[in-house]
């Protein structure tokens, strides 16, 4: 069995999505898919991108949610992805957190590197903006010991805010 973590960014730009989803797809055909497990928080961008290639994979997929109250913090559209990557997981690890916060992002963030082999990192490599993002996770998962794989080909870029 190989479990994988994901950590990324939300704000993937429109061209990005393909040149990353390629790349997830590659990474993930190592595996045998009988043996694979994905565990990420469903946010949109790569969270969600790297469910959707790990279930395409034939894999399990493990959703890990900051707290019960997540999908409210998530924007209309993104909702329904996030419903039908939920009800296709194997199963679903639910923080106790009343609301987002940087903290039920931590705790998230260190749920998944307890049960990741790998973490892969959808990142641009640049400084993170606060605890619980991208950069964090990644800084984190380096100092557990945790093999961290970054996925930015090139031509990727975030979405302009």
């Amino acid at each position: 069995m190989t479990a994988i973590a994901v950590t990324g960014h939300l704000d993937l730009s429109e061209r990005t999505v393909p040149l990353v989803r390629d790349e997830l797809r590659a990474l993930l055909a190592a595996h045998r898919p009988a043996g694979l497990i994905g565990l990420s928080c469903l946010a949109p961008g790569a969270d969600s991108l790297f469910a959707e290639e790990v279930l395409a994979a034939g894999g399990r997929l493990v959703a890990v949610l900051p707290s019960p109250r997540y999908r409210r913090w998530l924007a209309e559209p993104d909702r329904a992805a996030f419903d039908r990557l939920l009800a296709a997981a194997a199963a679903a690890v639910v923080l106790p957190y009343r609301e987002q916060s940087d903290t039920a992002y931590q705790a998230a963030n260190a749920e998944l590197l307890r049960r990741a082999d790998l973490v892969v990192a959808v990142w641009d490599g640049r400084p993170g903006r606060g605890l619980g993002g991208t950069a964090d996770m990644v800084a984190t998962a380096r100092q557990a010991g945790v093999p961290v794989r970054v996925v930015w080909p090139d031509g990727s870029a975030r979405a302009a805010a």
